[in-house]
């Protein structure tokens, strides 16, 4: 699929996926990459895993990728945009031309800028209405719990880095603010999410009445758990991609 969409000459975008650093003469620089965007172009696409890009400039100077950095990118193709992720194996120069070469970590798929890409899953999920002073402690950047309070109980089914969509036998209205927790296996370890967020759909299951899905989008999230959260998707993809690629 890869070579149907990605040729030589496209533009192509890439934001670290992790904290990684940039490298100059050999030495690592302070400043972290993760934040950036950077456009180049495709160099040239080696097989259905693996591709070369030009490494990009910033301010007229090479951005040296680290080897293992692993990176999110958007390809402008001509059927649209189209985003994977992928790590570096190598960079070279030839032809005073600076190359990287990426494998991909993740399937090749039709992206939507304006949303964060939702991972197909089944986690369990509790739930309960938030308290007007919590309410009011998100609103003014804080998080604050009511202890003590019961929960719901529900099952994701996708996940992303700006919401999620659960099924569950409670139903809340539209537009209602929802405390949520989660656990996520991030690098072998396991989290606990506490969240708040706001329900922006709901409708009953045709084929379970009395089972409603609910889609929600993350209220004042934390920068840092939006990432691990996305983090955990890269990881899971790349698990089940290698899962697939050895059956």
């Amino acid at each position: 699929m890869l070579s149907d969409i990605v040729v030589a000459g496209q533009i192509v975008e890439l934001q670290a996926v992790s904290p990684v650093t940039e490298e100059e003469d050999g030495a690592e620089k302070s400043e972290a990459v993760e934040k950036k965007v950077y456009r180049t172009k495709v160099f040239d696409v080696l097989s259905e895993d693996q591709l070369e890009i030009m490494m990009p400039l910033e301010k007229g100077k090479v951005v040296l990728l680290p080897v293992d950095g692993e990176f999110d990118l958007c390809f402008y193709a001509e059927k649209g945009l189209y985003q994977c992720y992928a790590r570096v194996l190598d960079r070279y120069k030839s032809n005073n031309v600076y190359i990287v070469v990426l494998e991909l970590t993740s399937n090749l798929r039709k992206h939507q800028r304006r949303e964060f890409y939702r991972f197909g899953c089944a986690l369990g999920l509790s739930t309960r209405l938030l308290q007007e002073e919590e309410i009011t402690a998100v609103e003014q950047g804080r998080f604050y719990l009511v202890p003590g309070l019961p929960l719901k109980q529900g099952v994701i089914v996708d996940i992303s880095g700006g919401g999620l969509r659960y099924i569950a036998t409670e139903r809340y209205a539209e537009g209602a603010s929802i405390y949520c927790t989660y656990k996520l296996i991030i690098k072998g370890a396991e989290k606990q999410f506490h969240l708040a967020g706001r329900v922006l759909s709901v409708k009953e299951l045709e084929d379970k009445p009395g089972t409603y899905e609910h889609r929600v989008q993350y209220i004042n999230m934390d920068v840092d758990e939006r990432e691990e959260i996305i983090k955990y998707i890269f990881e899971e993809e790349r698990r089940q991609r290698h899962k697939a690629t050895n059956r």
